[in-house]
């Protein structure tokens, strides 16, 4: 849980240090294909359980660590917009909550995103918040 909150506060402080690739950041606010009935997972190495995220229709949940998180979610295709709100979880303890709230922080905060292949990023803005790679 400790690598997990290391490497998504590295990943933000790269990302706000303008190391984000020319090829996604020119992606950011353009067409996306959909996500719905897509399956994601943390593009990280963990400890633990490997934090997810799945989108059906309007509604998302996964595992952020430890406990599952589910809420509701606006995309549109046409901008790349996406929105995530009413975000709950189940409230069982762990090592390092913070990690997991930083986590579902980052998924709150997300208004775009990026699919390269069988990669997703998501952004606030054009600074890069989390990247997922598509699960089987």
């Amino acid at each position: 849980m400790k690598n997990l909150f290391l490497s998504i506060c590295a990943g933000v402080v790269l990302a706000s240090c303008g190391s984000m690739s020319s090829a996604s950041s020119s992606k950011v606010g353009k067409s996306q294909p959909s996500l719905v009935n897509t399956k994601w997972t943390l593009d990280e190495t963990v400890k633990g359980k490997v934090p997810t995220l799945q989108i059906e229709s309007e509604k998302i949940n996964g595992n952020a660590g430890c406990n599952n998180y589910f809420g509701t979610v606006k995309m549109d295709m046409s901008t790349g917009s996406f929105l995530a709100g009413q975000m709950g979880s189940t409230k069982m303890m762990c090592n390092n909550m913070n990690v997991e709230q930083n986590f579902l922080d980052m998924i709150s905060k997300t208004n775009k995103y990026v699919i390269s292949g069988n990669k997703l990023e998501l952004y606030k803005d054009n600074l890069l918040l989390l990247k997922f790679n598509k699960a089987e």
